[in-house]
């Protein structure tokens, strides 16, 4: 086996990402095993999570490395990498030093800088300063098929992290700026309908990308953003991005940025003001002008970089 690829898997969108990164493994002609961890259950604090979620990485590394010999192994995410049978590759989105302050990330912080120094190879989903010598290998990002229809759905937001992802701020935002029937489709969470929000839960990939591929408008008010992914899904099929600053690596946020800076709003009220910016007067040809800047996250894009950067640094 070339590579052994230990995967946390702990949301959806984490999972997607593994299959699509081992999919363009074996494409560049490598050998490769994925050992996921086993789901781990709900608890209340962060510091607890992570330790379930890293017990459970190293689990399934163990039973793997019991009957396999890899030439290399790679952490998806760093909470996989913390507690880990054996040194190895780390990719990660975003790091606990960046995502887990104060309590929150006590022990998460000072075990991950030893293992960074001891990974013989760190591979970002972004450019990070940090690792000027680490690979960057972003999640796959592609149209989910055509965009041509009717756009019968006035905005989208996908919040299965309240918090994190700003649902109270998107909400306050929407009440003050829609009109009329208008309508936002919150995916990932359930909750009660009214005063032009609808909740549609937990909806499987196909479903949920359908949706986009209805939407005007996706509304992003994310406090942190690890990457954005979802973001970036919005501007593949066809969505016009909305959405308050946040911090982290949120690559989707420079895009947003340059396809129209007045959508990107900085406080509440403009936050506000932007949606119903882009529902009355959107930019001209937004849609097509993403296409260039979503396509570096591309199938095909991913699948160079994995085989004339990744293995070779992988694999020697």
């Amino acid at each position: 086996m070339d590579v052994l690829y230990v995967s946390l898997g702990s949301t959806a969108g984490l999972r997607l990402a593994d299959d699509a990164l081992v999919g363009a493994i074996e494409r560049a002609g490598a050998s490769v095993r994925m050992a996921r961890a086993a789901r781990q259950p709900d608890v209340r604090t962060l510091m607890y999570t992570d330790w379930r979620w890293a017990r459970a990485a190293r689990a399934a590394a163990r039973d793997a490395l019991a009957g396999e010999e890899p030439r290399a192994i790679l952490y998806s995410t760093i909470t996989a990498a913390l507690l880990w049978p054996r040194p190895g590759a780390i990719r990660f989105d975003a790091l606990s030093t960046d995502n887990r302050p104060g309590r929150h990330g006590v022990w998460q912080r000072a075990v991950e800088q030893r293992r960074l120094a001891a990974a013989p190879l760190i591979v970002p989903s972004s450019a990070d300063v940090r690792f000027p010598t680490g690979v960057v290998v972003p999640p796959v990002v592609d149209r989910s098929g055509p965009v041509d229809g009717p756009r019968d759905v006035a905005a989208i937001t996908y919040a299965t992290n309240p918090e994190k992802k700003g649902l109270d701020r998107i909400l306050r935002a929407w009440a003050a700026a829609r009109a009329g029937g208008e309508e936002l489709v919150v995916c990932g969470v359930e909750g009660t309908d009214g005063g032009g929000v609808r909740y549609a839960g937990r909806l499987a990939v196909d479903e949920y990308r359908a949706l986009l591929r209805r939407a005007r408008l996706y509304l992003s008010g994310s406090r942190w953003e690890d990457f954005g992914i979802a973001q970036l899904e919005a501007l593949a099929d066809g969505c016009v991005l909305v959405c308050l600053h946040g911090r982290g690596p949120y690559v989707a946020l420079p895009l947003a940025r340059a396809l129209d800076q007045r959508l990107v709003a900085r406080d509440e009220a403009g936050f506000a003001r932007a949606i119903r910016v882009a529902l009355d007067d959107p930019a001209r040809d937004y849609a097509e002008r993403a296409v260039p800047l979503v396509a570096p996250y591309s199938t095909a894009a991913v699948d160079r970089l994995v085989a004339e950067r990744l293995l070779p640094a992988l694999l020697g």
